[in-house]
Formats: structure tokens, C-alpha cells, sequence
């Protein structure tokens, strides 16, 4: 057992809603605070002097100079598997084409899709873990990774077995989604629906029996999947136990209420979400996921965060690292500059990042500092937690925490 601290400010985001706005009056700080950790989980948070006295034998582990502590960030949603690169796209899109129209002259998903077709399994897991421990040093403590540049059951494969084989080769915890439903491969003789059906009678089977995957994502757009194929997919995929996330309302409103219909876990994107998708998705269960990083890279406007958490809903910040529409993978800069569009408190950022992001992902022992949560956290080197957005991104980590153990810093 060991008491780490002591810092100026902890922030363990415990007590605080799971729906809804937040003001900052409503973050508990600790000041002077510590965390008492035994086999990687959290034992008790409380100021530093009563855990001093609680625990006389505890090993210590003191912080040098100011401190703020808080829970280790959780990313939903990434797409940090992948081959080759998409600066191309970026510079057509600046030049004035959009999105559809680079996909059609070559460029978007299915370039990366070869890329990642061409590499071996070997060349994946290098790059998964270069991204994870950039991640990693940012003060992510686990983050999401989709499959879905394969496009085939047995290059889907290869991308979910390098996930599960880097899981095992970075501190990062990475929880694998399967997004076979990504759009519809060049090279497939058949319709949509076939496509859907082949993976769910190849693929599927393969992902339980070698436990590549637990989720299921689609992409559901006018380039990629119409609900009327989609739905059928997800209900098999629910038979067999996988959770459900949906990519929803980037260009075109439909995907929202797909999730909703389904009862998936969330549904991210939302940047063309109108009123009627915001009611729709606070009045559910489904977590609303902001992804700013695909908004700075296309672009667009943002997600409607502030309409979402007015409405009562839950909302998940993301980075969607991916090559083509979000390659700065700046998951904290992409944060500060949505909450400074979208005016959003601390708190609502802070828990965007953390607790909530973990119920986006049904992780029930992550993103806050309690008793028996992993004892994941970071610290930055500041005595007012307040800097961290402020300087969207520019404060760095002084250390980052794995169940108890410093990783980075």
C-alpha cells in the first residue's frame, strides 16, 4: 500500500451526474490532497495530512512542487490502426473539394484501406503502439481503437489481432470496436446488405471465438450505410452480445436515431444533429460523442454540445485520430477549442474526458478517483486546475498513472 501526493488540487470527479450541464461549483476538490493505492486500485482520496494518519505504514511517494491530480483521460473513439498516410486529402480538401468528392476521385477511406491491406500485421502493431504512447503521454490512460481499413473478413482480422497484440505492448489500455461497417469495399461483387450479411456470418463467429472485439460499430451516410441495412446487422451483433456505437449525423442526420432505435452505447459525430436528434438522444441512454478533431479537420461545425448538455444528455469528448478527416490525434486541444466554440464549463470538458467517456465505453471502474476504480490518473504541474483547458493542450502532463504506477513523466 502507498499514499501518492501530496497535490495543491485533486480533482477525483466522483458525486457528479452522469446527464446534463455542469457548472464548475459542482467539481469536488481536494486540496492538499493524496490517493492511497493497493494492487493498482484506488483505496481511499482525502487530504494529504488524514491520510498521513490513517495509514502510518503506507509507503510514500511524494510529488515535487505544485500539483493538480485527476483522473486518467478516457478517448472513445480512435482509429489509430492504420496504413500509410492522407495528407493528399488534406490538401484537396483545403483546395476546395469536399469529402465526397475526394473519396470519389480516390482519396478518403478506401486509400486507407489499401494502405492497411499492404501492411503486414508486424508494420499495424508498430504503428498502434507509436500512437497509443503519443496518446499515453498526452494523459490517456485508455482509449478506444476500430478495426474498419480492412474491409474483408480476413483483413479485419489482421487489424483486430495487431489491436489485441498492442494491447499487450503499451501501457495504454486499448478496448477494440469492430467497424467492418465502415463502406462498402471496392473490390466486393455484391450490395450493402450482402456485404453486412457476409460479416456477420464469416466475421462475427471469428471475433467471439478469439475475443478480438466486444463492440460493433457502422458508419450510417450516404457514402457508406442506409439504417434500413444497418439495423438488421446491429440486432445480430446484439444476439451475440457485442455493444453497439454508432458514427452518426457527420453530414447527414439518420445515424442518431439508428442508435437510439438499437440502444447503442453512443453515437458519435452528431456534427449535423438538429434539434430534434438533441432531444432524441438526451431523452435515451445513449451517450452523445463530440469529435472535434474531425471538425477542425474538415472544416464543419462542431457537434451541438451545448444544446446536448442543456437538453440533459450525456457528452463524451473524443479525438477520432484517424488519417484522413482528424489526423492531430490532440485529444485535451481539441477539448478547450470545442468548449471555447460551444461554451462549456471545466466540468463539463473535465467529465467529458473522464467519467463520462468511460460510461461511453461501459468501463465501470475508470475516469474517477474512488474506492476499487483502477488507479488511473494525471498530474500537471500548475496549483490551478483551471490551466489545463486554458492552455488547450500546451500544459503537458508532469506524470501519468497506470493502476498506480507512473508511466510517463
Amino acid at each position: 500500500m502507498k499514499i501518492i501526493g501530496p497535490f495543491t488540487q485533486l480533482l477525483p470527479m466522483t458525486n457528479m451526474p452522469l446527464k446534463g450541464a455542469l457548472s464548475d461549483d459542482t467539481l469536488p476538490i481536494i486540496k492538499n490532497g493524496g490517493i492511497v493505492v493497493d494492487g493498482g486500485k484506488i483505496v481511499e482520496t482525502d487530504t494529504y495530512t488524514n491520510l498521513l494518519k490513517k495509514y502510518p505504514k503506507a509507503t510514500l511517494q511524494t510529488t515535487n512542487g505544485n500539483t493538480v491530480a485527476l483522473p486518467g483521460f478516457v478517448d472513445s473513439h480512435t482509429h489509430i490502426c492504420w496504413g500509410g498516410t492522407r495528407a493528399m486529402d488534406f490538401a484537396m480538401r483545403n483546395a476546395g473539394k469536399t469529402y465526397m468528392d475526394i473519396a470519389r476521385e480516390g482519396g478518403g477511406i478506401w486509400s486507407t484501406v489499401q494502405n492497411t491491406r499492404k501492411a503486414t500485421k508486424e508494420e499495424l502493431v508498430t504503428n498502434i503502439v507509436h500512437r497509443a504512447n503519443y496518446l499515453l503521454s498526452q494523459g490517456v490512460t485508455t482509449a478506444e481503437v476500430k478495426s474498419g481499413y480492412g474491409l474483408s473478413v480476413e483483413e479485419e482480422l489482421k487489424m483486430l489481432r495487431a489491436i489485441q497484440i498492442s494491447h499487450h505492448c503499451t501501457k495504454l489500455h486499448l478496448i477494440p470496436t469492430c467497424l467492418a461497417a465502415h463502406t462498402l469495399p471496392k473490390d466486393f461483387d455484391g450490395n450493402h446488405k450482402e456485404y453486412l450479411e457476409l460479416m456477420e456470418n464469416e466475421l462475427f463467429p471469428i471475433l467471439k471465438e478469439e475475443n478480438l472485439a466486444k463492440r460493433m460499430d457502422a458508419f450510417i451516410e450516404e457514402e457508406a450505410f442506409d439504417a434500413k441495412v444497418t439495423i438488421p446487422y446491429f440486432e445480430k451483433a446484439k444476439e451475440l452480445g457485442f455493444d453497439i456505437t454508432v458514427h452518426a449525423d457527420q453530414f447527414s442526420t439518420g445515424g442518431s436515431e439508428v442508435a437510439v432505435e438499437v440502444g447503442a452505447v453512443s453515437a458519435d459525430h452528431l456534427e449535423a444533429s438538429t434539434q430534434k436528434e438533441v432531444e432524441m438522444l438526451a431523452n435515451s441512454d445513449t451517450v452523445a460523442t463530440a469529435l472535434p478533431g474531425a471538425t477542425i479537420g474538415l472544416g464543419v461545425t462542431f457537434t451541438p454540445a451545448r444544446a446536448l448538455l442543456d437538453a440533459g444528455a450525456c457528452l463524451n469528448i473524443a479525438s477520432d485520430w484517424n488519417p484522413g478527416s482528424a489526423p492531430q490525434g490532440l485529444l485535451l486541444t481539441q477539448a478547450s477549442i470545442l468548449a471555447a466554440f460551444q461554451k462549456l464549463s471545466n466540468a463539463e470538458v473535465l467529465a467529458g474526458l473522464t467519467y463520462r467517456a468511460a460510461h461511453a465505453l461501459r468501463e465501470d471502474y475508470i475516469g474517477k478517483l474512488e474506492k476499487d476504480f483502477k488507479a488511473n490518473f494525471v498530474t500537471f504541474n500548475t496549483d490551478n486546475y483551471q490551466e489545463i483547458t486554458y492552455q488547450q493542450g500546451r500544459l503537458l502532463p508532469s506524470g501519468v498513472y497506470v493502476e498506480g504506477e507512473k508511466v510517463m513523466g
